[in-house]
């Protein structure tokens, strides 16, 4: 899909390209391509001049070709955007291409962060003036959209906190608990990837002396809202940390009472089975064997060495 973005009266619009003649006839800032197939990539060329390789968006380009600048002032920049939905979380790998002040944008999916900033552009007047204040607004609507995810993840471990500290949790419910802990950490790992490559793709820019004296001061403010969302990444670190460390030992309690049921009970079966060892050697010496009531009483006495050590522990507690 091919989406071309114009500036009009400090709105931006957005049209549908679908042949290269309607490309040939508009002016734009952002063009967008999702998806892109070869037929699209060649428009892109011969209107523009700009050649899109094939592996613009492969995760296995090297780190240091993902920030550059070629020798007629184009730039490529390469950034991972977040999708957090309820199916799948990942990070959608995004390539930049800034020409002949149009910034060009290249990914296999369609994003939410492109989805805000298209209707904000809309609504909010002279939000856009130029290219780069297409990618700078990106960027702080991930930011945006990440600060939103980290309050999401509080939210969901909340919910995790109030069933593993409050309530008597079983081993079901400690493995639903472990699961949805082990879910809200893979998300937060996410978004600190997200946020760090935001982060160096900012100090690129601010490198590379492309932004005027406010946009300069805007990237450094979207710098600042990113080392706040590292702190609450940590803080959610150290949270899951904690709710894991407490589902695990919920579990080996559990687990502990069931060895010490089993540890009470070998413990009491141990003085009749000495009684029914004696009783059983068959001696001929032996007083209770001709004895008229000697079975009962074997009987009897091991029922008691049964019971005796059950009332004892009940008494120091330690069947609770």
């Amino acid at each position: 899909m091919l989406n071309v973005f114009t500036l009009a009266n400090g709105r931006l619009f957005q049209e549908e390209i679908e042949s290269p003649g309607a490309l040939a006839n508009v002016r734009p800032v952002w063009v967008d391509l999702e998806a892109p197939t070869p037929e699209e990539k060649t428009w892109i060329a011969e209107r523009f001049g700009v050649n899109i390789p094939e592996d613009v968006v492969d995760d296995d380009l090297e780190e240091s070709a993902r920030f550059y600048e070629e020798d007629n002032g184009e730039l490529h920049i390469r950034s991972d955007f977040l999708i957090d939905d309820d199916d799948t979380r990942r990070n959608v790998r995004v390539a930049f291409i800034l020409h002949n002040k149009v910034l060009f944008s290249i990914h296999g999916e369609d994003l939410p962060v492109f989805r805000l900033l298209r209707l904000r552009a809309r609504r909010i007047p002279a939000l856009i003036e130029d290219a780069k204040d297409v990618l700078l607004k990106l960027y702080d609507a991930d930011a945006e959209y990440s600060a939103d995810a980290l309050e999401g993840i509080y939210d969901n471990l909340e919910k995790v906190s109030a069933r593993v500290l409050k309530e008597e949790i079983n081993d079901q419910a400690a493995g639903q608990a472990l699961a949805a802990i082990a879910k809200e950490e893979d998300l937060n790992g996410r978004i600190r990837r997200n946020v760090m490559d935001t982060r160096r793709a900012l100090s690129f820019m601010m490198r590379s002396r492309m932004l005027n004296a406010e946009q300069f001061e805007e990237a450094r403010q979207i710098l600042r809202d990113i080392d706040s969302l590292d702190s609450h990444t940590a803080f959610l670190f150290d949270k899951i940390n904690f709710l894991m460390d407490a589902t695990v030992g919920f579990i080996n309690i559990n687990q502990n009472k069931i060895i010490k049921i089993f540890s009470v009970a070998s413990v009491a079966l141990l003085p009749p089975t000495l009684i029914a060892s004696i009783y059983g050697m068959n001696f001929q010496a032996m007083p209770e064997l001709n004895w008229r009531f000697g079975y009962p009483f074997a009987i009897g006495l091991m029922l008691v060495s049964i019971i005796s050590p059950f009332w004892y522990f009940n008494r120091k507690g330690w069947l609770k």
